[in-house]
C-alpha cells in the first residue's frame, strides 16, 4: 500500500528527543521541559466564562466567524498594530495557526507554471518546520531564504516571513518588511507574515506587515497570521486567525466552507472576549519577562551565548558546539531543550538550541539553579 502524502514528509522531529527526554526525566529533582512552546499558565477566566456561556451550541457555527468576532479581530488589529482600513470581512478565524501554516499552500491552490515547473514556497532558513511541510503537502518546491537577494530570478507563489521568529526570536525591522512586500508584489507572490509571537517584544518592538509604514496602507497580496495560543494561554482551544487582503481571505473562506474547517462556536466566543480586552495579555507578558530575566543569565553563566532572542518565547542559545551535544549536556542537568537542527540546515542552525520560556516559575527557577551550579 502506498504511504501517500506521509511518505514524502520528514520524520516528526520531536521523536528524535526520546533518549534525551529519558535522561532528563531521570534527574532526582525531575525534568524541566523547555523543548516545546506549550503554555502552562491558566487560561484567562474571561475566556473560560465566554466558552461556557456559549456551550449550548446545537447548530453549525459560521466558518467566517460570528460578526462580533470579525469586528473584534479588526478592532484589535487597529488598536494593537495600527492597521488602517481593515474591514471585518478581511478577517478569518482558523483552527489554530499551525493548521493554517500547514494548509495555506493547498488552500491557495498553488499551481505549476506553464512549463510544468512546480510552484515554489519560500520560508526563512531558520524556521518553524511546518512551513516546509505545508509546501511538501501541496506538491510545491520548498525554498529557504532570508532575503530576496538570495532568490535570484525565482518567482515563488507564496513567501513566508516570521517576525518575531520561531526559533531565533529575531524581529524584522520595518525596512526589511518593506523589501519583502515590494519584492513579492513585483513577482505576484502572496506574502504571508507569521506574527504569532508579536505581543511578546522584549528588546525590539515587532511590527505587522499590515502596518502602513510597511505596506503604505495597501493590503493586497498580504496575509498576517495571529494566534491566541501564546499571548492568552489558549493553545488547547485551537484559536488562530488570519488578516489582510480581503480577496485572499474570501478565497480561503470559500475553500474552508467546503472542507468544514470551522472554529467551534464556543471557541469563537472565547476569542471575541479576549480580543476585546488587552488586560490579560499584559499580565502574561510580565510572567514571561520574569522567566526570561531569570533563565537568560543562567544560560550565559553555563557558557551559552544567546543570539537574537529580542522577542518571543524562546532563547536561541549556543556554546559553539554541535546542537545535539548541547541537548545532551542539558539533559544531564534534567533540562530538555529543542536542538537547532529541527529548524533548518545544519550550517544555519546546527550549533544552537531553542530554549522555551514555557514552564512554571518553579521549574524555570530549578533550571536556573542547575545551570548556575554547573
Amino acid at each position: 500500500m502506498s504511504s501517500g502524502i506521509a511518505g514524502g514528509l520528514p520524520d516528526f522531529p520531536w521523536d528524535s528527543l526520546a533518549d534525551a527526554s529519558a535522561r532528563a526525566r531521570a534527574h532526582p529533582d525531575g525534568i524541566v521541559d523547555l523543548s516545546v512552546g506549550t503554555p502552562v499558565d491558566p487560561t484567562p477566566a474571561r475566556a473560560r466564562d465566554a466558552l461556557t456561556g456559549a456551550a449550548d451550541a446545537p447548530g453549525y457555527p459560521l466558518t467566517a466567524g460570528t460578526p462580533a468576532l470579525r469586528r473584534a479581530m479588526a478592532g484589535w488589529a487597529a488598536r494593537r498594530w495600527a492597521v488602517e482600513g481593515l474591514a471585518p470581512d478581511a478577517c478569518l478565524p482558523v483552527i489554530g495557526t499551525k493548521e493554517l501554516v500547514g494548509w495555506l499552500p493547498t488552500l491557495l491552490g498553488l499551481a505549476p507554471a506553464a512549463d510544468g515547473t512546480p510552484p515554489s514556497v519560500v520560508f526563512p532558513r531558520a524556521a518553524y518546520p511546518t512551513y516546509r511541510v505545508g509546501a511538501l503537502v501541496a506538491g510545491a518546491r520548498a525554498v529557504a531564504a532570508d532575503h530576496p537577494d538570495e532568490l535570484g530570478d525565482l518567482r515563488p507563489s507564496l513567501v513566508w516571513i516570521n517576525s518575531p521568529s520561531n526559533p531565533t526570536g529575531e524581529v524584522l525591522a520595518p525596512q526589511r518588511l518593506r523589501e519583502w512586500v515590494r519584492w513579492c508584489r513585483e513577482r505576484g507572490a502572496v506574502l504571508a507574515s507569521d506574527e504569532c509571537y508579536g505581543e511578546l517584544g522584549w528588546e525590539a518592538e515587532p511590527v505587522s506587515v499590515l502596518h502602513p509604514d510597511v505596506c503604505d496602507g495597501d493590503h493586497s497580496g498580504l496575509l498576517a497570521v495571529h494566534s491566541l495560543s501564546k499571548r492568552s494561554n489558549l493553545a488547547g482551544y485551537r484559536a488562530g486567525f488570519v488578516l489582510g487582503d480581503a480577496a485572499l481571505v474570501a478565497a480561503l473562506l470559500a475553500v474552508r466552507k467546503h472542507l468544514g474547517m470551522i472554529v467551534p462556536a464556543p471557541v469563537q466566543a472565547a476569542m471575541t472576549a479576549l480580543l476585546d480586552d488587552d488586560s490579560e495579555v499584559a499580565l502574561q507578558r510580565e510572567r514571561y519577562r520574569a522567566r526570561r530575566d531569570l533563565l537568560r543569565p543562567a544560560l550565559e553563566a553555563a557558557g551559552f551565548r544567546v543570539d537574537h532572542s529580542t522577542a518571543g518565547l524562546y532563547l536561541w542559545a549556543t556554546r559553539g558546539e554541535d546542537c545535539r551535544r548541547s541537548v545532551d549536556r542539558l539533559a544531564d542537568l534534567g533540562i530538555l531543550v529543542a536542538p537547532g537542527d529541527f529548524y533548518g540546515e545544519p550550517e544555519v542552525t546546527g550549533q544552537h538550541v531553542r530554549v522555551a520560556l514555557t514552564a512554571t516559575d518553579e521549574r524555570i527557577a530549578a533550571a536556573a539553579a542547575r545551570l548556575t551550579a554547573g
